[in-house]
């Protein structure tokens, strides 16, 4: 589903949410299982400050930290699952959360496809349920790998800002999108996916580009 704004390709509206239909099955995979997984490692295993002497609130001041670090999970085989690199982490008492700055998450998938999310900084709840990706925030899902099933062409979703709400399985972003999937091209003002419902909204100035399938 597709609301807001009005559309600008060569193809018929049909062909631009066939496009969607198709990219979207990846979306899950991409935006919530390599940030997920590797904030909650962080979000559980950050240190924390010693016994508190007293009574006073706590302020906005970091009491841990984690300096050029890189953490990786594997599967009962020993197979590597998921990376997270950043250049700096930080716990907030007052707030719960932990920021990352330059946060890098590649997760590999079961037939060897590699995905990757970078931004500026990340901002993670204290149980990982909401992530929060800022400044030039790119999740990108490299091509599939030969013979690893279907082709699936490479896809990048750009924001400067995006909101991943992990157990509701929805995205939202109040600021311009760009997603690409191969030759195809989709970009609204402000986005949100809904993945129980299989829903995506564009608001704003929508537009897309659907290019011709071979056969089609």
């Amino acid at each position: 589903m597709i609301v807001g704004g009005f559309i600008d390709h060569p193809l018929s509206g049909r062909m631009l949410r066939a496009g969607w239909e198709r990219m979207s099955v990846y979306l899950p995979v991409i935006l919530m299982g390599i940030i997920a997984l590797g904030t909650y490692w962080l979000a559980r295993n950050t240190p924390t400050a010693g016994p508190i002497q007293t009574q006073s609130r706590p302020t906005h001041d970091p009491d841990s930290y984690m300096r050029r670090f890189s953490v990786k999970s594997f599967d009962a085989s020993g197979r590597l699952k998921n990376e997270l690199f950043g250049v700096e982490a930080r716990h907030y008492p007052d707030t719960d959360t932990i920021e990352i700055d330059h946060p890098r998450m590649r997760a590999i998938g079961e037939d060897g496809g590699v995905t990757v999310a970078i931004a500026q900084r990340a901002v993670s709840n204290s149980d990982a349920s909401e992530v929060q990706l800022f400044g030039d925030a790119v999740v990108t899902r490299d091509v599939a790998p030969v013979g690893a099933g279907p082709a699936r062409p490479h896809m990048e979703i750009r924001s400067d800002y995006l909101h991943v709400w992990v157990n509701e399985e929805r995205v939202t972003t109040n600021r311009p999108v760009e997603i690409l999937r191969g030759t195809d091209r989709l970009a609204a003002d402000s986005m949100s996916f809904e993945n129980v419902g299989d829903t995506l909204e564009m608001n704003g100035h929508v537009r897309g580009t659907v290019m011709p399938r071979p056969g089609s």
